[in-house]
């Protein structure tokens, strides 16, 4: 269901709304090593490859932003590094597939010139490959620009979200544009990208994390809406929405996990509590569906949740 002229909802009006309708959830943390003695979050949702379950996490020191993008496989319930695969310094991994191919990016941080290992920028990185052993390099998204996912539609274009931030963005807002193939993904192609309307208060700000096609042609997105408090504390949201990719109707916000749903654990900073970061979803096939998340820069779970596209379908 497509609602139009709806106005944008606080974090604070949208967990009211949470809250108030609760629902059964199986949570489970994830267990790594090989990585040493660095923390693993901002994981992928789970994808089959040659016969195994793979995943791809975000693998940092608990006092640096510089980190590793490994691919996991799972041996008796511990997620280990995958044998003979390259790491690549990004953060907060993606993965679809786009026509046969696989398609991986993360975000590359930017430093500064003079060797102080200062973060000035970071640039979105785009691999494709007919496998994880064949990745190349074939796109970069616009200096500053995180959150910029892929989807193949129902016509087999390619839809295109978008975080512009600034001028046209503010704090970050989401942007949707449609492209016929991979070839056109350039960084022109992101930044006219159409901001989608009325999603986020001028205080707060969101993005897309994982695009699904629905069995109806709209496209559900799984992302995060994020907002400070009086004290500059971060509190991100998991949250979907659907849009209509012809039209960019949209349906409402809503929120489908918060830091609340995990155990009690440790955070990267204390202004990083209360986050949780949407990795990926996939739907089951009994109006369920299991969630994967980073929660407060430092672990990463999985949540059994109901199926939260349903009602778009």
């Amino acid at each position: 269901m497509i609602v139009e002229g709806t106005e944008a909802e606080t974090c604070e009006q949208l967990l009211v709304k949470f809250r108030a309708a609760p629902r059964a959830a199986k949570v489970e943390k994830l267990m790594f090593s090989g990585v040493g003695k660095r923390d693993v979050y901002n994981i992928t949702a789970p994808f089959n490859y040659d016969g195994e379950e793979v995943i791809v996490g975000r693998v940092e020191e608990r006092d640096s932003e510089f980190s590793q993008v490994f691919f996991f496989t799972q041996t008796d319930e511990v997620w280990n590094p995958r044998v003979h695969t390259h790491t690549y310094n990004l953060q907060d991994p993606f993965i679809t597939m786009i026509k046969g191919e696989l398609i991986f990016g993360g975000v590359e941080v930017i430093t500064a010139a003079d060797n102080s290992n200062k973060i000035v920028s970071w640039v979105t990185q785009f691999y494709r490959g007919l496998s994880i052993d064949s990745l190349c390099h074939f796109s970069s998204g616009p200096g500053t620009m995180k959150d910029i996912r892929l989807i193949e539609l129902a016509d087999g274009r390619i839809g295109v979200f978008t975080r512009p931030q600034g001028i046209r963005g503010g704090r970050g807002q989401i942007g949707f544009t449609i492209i016929r193939s991979l070839e056109e993904l350039d960084e022109q192609t992101f930044i006219d990208a159409d901001i989608i309307q009325d999603q986020f208060v001028a205080e707060e700000w969101g993005g897309a994390n994982e695009a699904h096609l629905l069995k109806n042609g709209l496209v559900g997105v799984l992302g995060h809406i994020a907002c400070f408090d009086n004290q500059k504390n971060k509190h991100y949201y998991s949250m979907v929405f659907s849009i209509n990719p012809e039209t960019c109707e949209k349906t409402p916000i809503k929120i489908i996990a918060a830091r609340s749903d995990f155990p009690e654990g440790p955070e990267k900073r204390p202004d990083l509590e209360d986050v949780i970061f949407s990795g990926g979803l996939i739907r089951l096939n009994n109006g369920r569906a299991m969630l994967s998340v980073g929660v407060s820069d430092a672990e990463a779970y999985r949540i059994e949740i109901p199926d939260p596209f349903i009602e778009y379908e």
